[in-house]
């Protein structure tokens, strides 16, 4: 083995847990030792579970059962000191938890008339700016952005122009919070669209087309102005997108990748190096990647207008876990190279990803 081999990041199967349920997301709780499962129980209820990682065991705290099954969590909703929690159920309901006293919402609207695909906040981020709000993506084909603040209705409402048909929205992200006033949110569609809507503006920014459903998106980081967008699709390709300069008609300059035969399922950067992030793909496995910048981040094109210069990604490691997808995963945001993924196996595992510090 090269000497090199030896400094490779390892992903280490720490500890897995068989649930009896079907497992849509996990999340580590900010600033514990605790996770949580979202899902559907076989009788068609919402499950909520809450584990405390106990040395090489999961201890089960807490199960919640709710009307709706949970697609989707975020503790973006609030401060890091407050901790609630976020959810998107399939009725289309949003709902905001205290995990402490967890049987009546602390916010609760009926946001979308079909199931809520995807959330993301960007409140509390502990050095964000602005309201603390969440994004809603749907199958009914609008992405909505809310202020528990406010109640019943979004602060803003991204849907389909007259005579447009309506898509599916698969993912949604937030971006550009570096002061009070800007902030955007990234959706991705089903037909491989890719949206960038201005919430300064309230206006559509920029928008491009993958050619395939698109999966997962993920700024690097949400708080910082906005550098680097990765979108993850159904066929097994991921695009980094350089954020940093947009050109007047080419837009974003990106790469692009392909991982594997099977979809990609979720893109995490790592809360501790914007420039490692981790995908999850449909055939049980996880690929660690690394993006190098180019030389120079932008030129200049024969008539003088700027655009950027992509850089690349090189494949740190990757491993096979399970047979079946790895629909969820989220890194620990207080210890570097912890992580959760969830499968439809329906197991959940905790991982441990060494030797970060050294790529």
């Amino acid at each position: 083995m090269s000497s090199a081999g030896l400094e490779r990041p390892q992903v280490v199967a720490h500890v897995q847990q068989a649930l009896s349920y079907t497992l849509f997301d996990c999340k580590w709780v900010p600033r514990s030792a605790r996770l949580l499962c979202l899902g559907s129980a076989a009788r068609g209820t919402g499950l909520l579970q809450l584990y405390e990682l106990r040395g090489g065991r999961l201890a089960l705290l807490r199960e919640i059962e709710k009307a709706k099954p949970l697609k989707c969590g975020t503790f973006g909703a609030t401060s890091l000191q407050q901790r609630y929690l976020a959810t998107g159920d399939f009725g289309g309901s949003l709902n905001i938890w205290n995990l402490e006293a967890p049987e009546i919402p602390v916010y609760s609207v009926k946001g979308h008339k079909e199931i809520i695909n995807s959330i993301d906040g960007v409140g509390g981020l502990g050095i964000g700016e602005g309201a603390p709000e969440i994004v809603t993506g749907s199958r009914d084909g609008t992405v909505k952005v809310w202020d528990p603040r406010q109640k019943d209705t979004p602060v803003a409402n991204m849907e389909p122009v007259q005579g447009e048909s309506k898509r599916d929205c698969w993912t949604v992200a937030f971006g550009n919070a570096y002061n009070q006033e800007e902030r955007v949110v990234c959706a991705g569609y089903d037909n491989g669209d890719i949206k960038l809507f201005d919430l300064k503006t309230m206006s559509l920014r920029w928008e491009t087309n993958i050619k395939n459903g698109v999966c997962s998106l993920e700024f690097d980081r949400k708080d910082v102005n906005m550098n680097k967008l990765v979108a993850t699709s159904l066929e097994g390709k991921f695009h980094v997108f350089d954020m940093r300069t947009q050109h007047p008609t080419k837009g974003f300059a990106s790469v692009s990748e392909k991982a594997q035969k099977s979809t990609i399922w979720q893109v995490r950067h790592l809360p501790q190096n914007r420039d490692i992030f981790m995908t999850s793909g449909g055939a049980g496995s996880l690929h660690l990647w690394k993006y190098e910048y180019p030389a120079q981040r932008s030129k200049k094109d024969s008539e003088g207008a700027e655009m950027g210069v992509a850089g690349s990604v090189s494949l740190l490691q990757n491993v096979t876990l399970s047979t079946q997808p790895i629909s969820s995963l989220d890194w620990s945001p207080d210890k570097k190279g912890l992580c959760v993924c969830g499968a439809f196996d329906q197991t959940v595992r905790v991982l441990i990803v060494t030797k970060l510090n050294k790529v």
